[in-house]
């Protein structure tokens, strides 16, 4: 049987700002990548979100960003490798502060937003990331890009690597994502995003926006919790995926 894990970035609400269906989100997904108060999130959300995701036996991922709360973590912003590995340890320290108290550890770490695009051409960042994941806990799973320069990095140091693809998003001919600021590139429509997971997850393959078909392995598929209709597509892309015979289950679940 096909088998894949379902991730979704969460617990992006901090102070009065609401952000997502959470709990219904939480209810489909195998894994929720957890924000740690970088691009969003805080310490009330982060405490309730664990315990929300270890009550449905969902994986915690740390979701860790560049520090950009007013442009959601989507700003590319000049760092070095220096400042990107401390402030990856700094969110995952943040973050398993929470798991170790509600008696549980994480499962992996993601980049959020313009760091993982950054991670995923720039060998010297991904690194930097890499190094700190391996340094903090070397049995945390590192998700990436499919084919990036972070799923190299983390190969190289002997992390398990998760490669990753979007449902909700369009490809490239080349691989990479296309970028938010051009029309078109998140697909809200549930039909589309289920056709896209289920091509990458039955045939290893995506089609680009100029209609050619490039090879893409993924061991996880990415939706984002942001979106409108966020939850509606997650439904969709479950039991679309179940129905074609695919089993949703984390990384490591037996």
């Amino acid at each position: 049987m096909t088998r894949i894990d379902l991730n979704c970035d969460l617990g992006e609400s901090f102070g009065a700002w609401r952000m997502g269906e959470d709990s219904a989100l939480l209810d489909v997904v195998s894994s929720a990548n957890l924000a740690c108060g970088f691009h969003a999130g805080d310490f009330m959300t982060m405490l309730q979100t664990v315990a929300a995701a270890m009550e449905r036996g969902v994986a915690i991922g740390a979701h860790v960003s560049l520090p950009d709360l007013q442009g959601f973590g989507r700003r590319e912003i000049r760092v070095t490798p220096a400042e990107v590995h401390a402030m990856t340890l700094y969110q995952l320290g943040a973050l398993h502060g929470f798991a170790r108290a509600a008696g549980t550890r994480l499962s992996h770490v993601k980049p959020h937003g313009a760091l993982y695009n950054m991670a995923a051409r720039d060998r010297a960042l991904a690194d930097a990331i890499a190094a700190a994941v391996c340094q903090f806990d070397p049995r945390l799973r590192l998700f990436g890009l499919g084919g990036s320069a972070l799923v190299d990095a983390g190969a190289a140091l002997g992390l398990v690597v998760v490669a990753e693809a979007f449902a909700d998003r369009r490809y490239r001919a080349d691989g990479t994502l296309q970028p938010r600021s051009e029309a078109g590139a998140v697909i809200d429509d549930a039909e589309l995003a289920t056709a896209q997971a289920l091509q990458i997850a039955l045939n290893g393959a995506v089609t680009a926006t100029d209609g050619s078909t490039i090879g893409m392995h993924a061991d996880t598929l990415c939706l984002h919790g942001d979106g409108v209709h966020a939850v509606r597509l997650a439904r969709s892309l479950r039991s679309g995926l179940e129905a074609a015979g695919v089993r949703i289950a984390a990384p490591g679940e037996a």
